[in-house]
């Protein structure tokens, strides 16, 4: 699956990089925290499931805020007010003319002013690991200090470059080093350090006490007990102020929504706003099985040494995330030196194949790969069944460079445009019947 075109709303004089995902029957306009970057995102592929599980029941409209990722970086010290007439021009540029918003952190201050001004063009507001006020007061005891504040500044500034207090915005993958990586180059592709810090201090400004009565739209609070980056207690406080607000506890201590078990956040939203959520991804479903394996390892591994070989195989690996990602699929776990791959449907494997195929070649590697959609057992992150093991005997029968796959394959794929060959009929031990393979053509 192609990733969405990045296009650019007017608003003055300043232009707001976004892109729209999906079709589903709902606008959603989602409005992130502190930094974005709007195409650099989909390089995580925990962040593009998130997108794209978004993206299942609504037309997603995403966006960098001014001075942040794409949009155009010399924007001043923007307000609120100059946020939420960013969403505005946003929606005008993407056609919407009612949206429910998502906003996550800071990005839910930005929706909740958008949602008091234009009231007519909210249907519903989800609120995320919000506050209503960032600085301490009496009356607000959770807020951080002036001193605070200029401490982690400090920090922040000495530290830009890696990956920015992850252990508090998603403790539970911080020790993660693929995860590391990419969070240090999302901040610094977002922002500069000065940007950074500069939004943070704009940040620290920021009270909605007085405009959070005012929302109309239905409103759903969200936030997970162990958020460090924003209390329980700050998202229960805002929450009191609505008028037509709802709030709900969700377990867990990350505060990036992409992280964590964001299948129960992404439905909890989803059922907001549609009045249900997608099946659990629990039991036996229909799925299609791709399996690959690195031809030659051995020869390779002697040939180029421990070292090297180690090398290569981590840029693969980098390389098969992130294409998995872009395809809509889940990479289920390595298998010796390849790996068992997941997708919806039969198209977006052999698409996913044929681009880890080229991955593979550009590293001096030829894969051999397998394709079979059938009914899976799902087993936590992993799955199990017959429509696995056949995957995997298809994959042993494919010359090196070539997609072999099943006719259940070929059939599902007819409408796709992709081609396929018959490749001769096999039998497989501990397998019943005769299976027709079918090679990718072209």
């Amino acid at each position: 699956m192609h990733r969405p075109e990045t296009r650019y709303a007017r608003c003055g004089d300043i232009d707001i990089a976004y892109q729209v995902v999906g079709d589903g029957p709902l606008d959603l306009l989602y409005a992130p925290g502190w930094l974005s970057h709007v195409e650099y995102g989909w390089e995580s592929p925990q962040y593009a499931r998130f997108l794209r599980r978004l993206a299942r029941f609504s037309r997603l409209i995403i966006f960098d805020k001014r001075g942040t990722g794409l949009s155009d970086r010399d924007a001043g010290f923007p307000t609120l007010e100059q946020r939420a007439e960013d969403i505005r021009a946003v929606l005008d540029a993407a056609g919407s003319r009612q949206s429910a918003l998502l906003g996550v952190s800071e990005g839910g201050n930005m929706a909740s002013v958008f949602a008091a001004t234009w009231p007519e063009r909210v249907s519903a507001l989800v609120l995320y690991g919000c506050f209503a006020r960032n600085a301490w007061a009496p009356d607000y005891p959770w807020g951080q200090t002036r001193e605070r504040l200029e401490q982690s500044t400090a920090l922040l500034l000495e530290n830009w470059g890696r990956p920015f207090n992850l252990e508090d915005a998603a403790p539970s993958v911080a020790g993660d080093a693929r995860i590391q990586e990419w969070f240090a180059a999302y901040l610094r592709f977002s922002a500069s350090p000065r940007a950074a810090a500069m939004i943070k201090r704009l940040n620290f400004e920021i009270d909605i006490r007085g405009v959070l009565p005012a929302i109309q739209a239905p409103t759903l609070v969200l936030q997970r007990v162990g958020d460090r980056w924003t209390l329980l207690e700050e998202a229960r406080y805002l929450a009191g102020l609505l008028r037509h607000g709802t709030f709900r506890e969700l377990p867990g201590e990350d505060h990036l929504p992409w992280y964590g078990d964001q299948d129960q956040l992404a439905g909890e939203i989803e059922e907001f706003l549609t009045g249900s959520r997608s099946a659990a991804t629990t039991g036996r479903a229909l799925m299609t099985v791709l399996m690959t394996d690195i031809v030659g390892s051995t020869a390779l591994l002697s040939a180029m040494g421990d070292d090297r070989w180690r090398a290569v195989l981590e840029d693969f690996d980098t390389a098969v995330s992130r294409r998995v990602a872009a395809f809509d699929g889940r990479k289920v776990k390595h298998t010796g030196d390849g790996y068992l791959l997941a997708f919806t449907g039969p198209t977006l494997a052999v698409e996913c194949a044929q681009a880890l195929i080229r991955d593979a070649r550009t590293r001096g590697l030829d894969l051999r790969t397998g394709i079979h959609t059938g009914e899976c057992e799902r087993r936590g992150d992993d799955l199990s069944g017959l429509a696995v093991h056949l995957a995997t005997r298809i994959m042993a029968e494919a010359p090196p460079g070539a997609i072999l796959a099943s006719r259940t394959v070929k059939d599902l794929a007819v409408g796709s445009g992709l081609r396929f060959a018959h490749a001769g009929r096999r039998e497989f031990k501990g397998i019943p019947d005769t299976w027709d393979l079918y090679a990718l053509a072209g």
